[in-house]
């Protein structure tokens, strides 16, 4: 451990002071809340990677947390492998947001939606149907493996798939992949 801090405050001098290479952030915090250290620590261009720890993923602040830079939520229940998973991967530069978390995340994130256009809903974007499948499964919180499991490919299958879609629909990580399924309801009508 670099440094500990007990409030967002600290937390933004110890980040200063220590240069660590990962902020494990409680969105709940005294004196400075989570979301602030968030907008903060964006500002001053710190290049600490922040995985922020979630009571639940019920409020909106989780997904505004991801908007403002975090690379990770993990629930604060958690166990303690799944807490050094998400470690690994932030570090490996990888967004993680918990399996145990992302259904939770992705309805909030519907539910949030202020309007839909039901043309859109029209839209592939030219993806193949088994692009929509995978992106289904990313949207249901499956892994690399997962998916190739379920639909009998290599998981080298699986990421060339995904680097085509990234491309495809100017994305650049399952966070954004599943994020412009939801607005553009591209799971609307893929089969379960």
């Amino acid at each position: 451990m670099v440094g500990s801090a007990g409030n967002g405050r600290d937390a933004i001098h110890v980040v200063k002071a220590r240069r660590p290479d990962i902020l494990l952030l409680d969105l709940r915090m005294p004196d400075t809340p989570g979301l602030t250290t968030l907008r903060e620590l964006a500002a001053l261009s710190l290049p600490v990677r922040t995985l922020v720890l979630a009571a639940d993923v019920g409020n909106h602040d989780v997904i505004d947390a991801l908007q403002l830079g975090a690379r990770g939520i993990l629930m604060k229940h958690s166990a303690t492998e799944m807490l050094f998973e998400s470690i690994h991967a932030v570090m490996a530069g990888h967004y993680w947001v918990g399996r145990e978390c992302v259904q939770e995340l992705i309805e909030n994130m519907c539910a949030s939606e202020v309007t839909r256009d039901p043309a859109r809903h029209q839209a592939t974007f030219d993806l193949t149907a088994r692009q929509m499948d995978i992106i289904s499964a990313i949207v249901m919180g499956a892994s690399n493996d997962d998916i190739a499991k379920q639909f009998s490919i290599s998981p080298h299958t699986v990421k060339y798939h995904l680097t085509n879609m990234f491309e495809k629909l100017g994305v650049s990580n399952r966070i954004e992949l599943a994020c412009f399924a939801i607005e553009h309801r591209l799971t609307d009508n893929v089969q379960a």
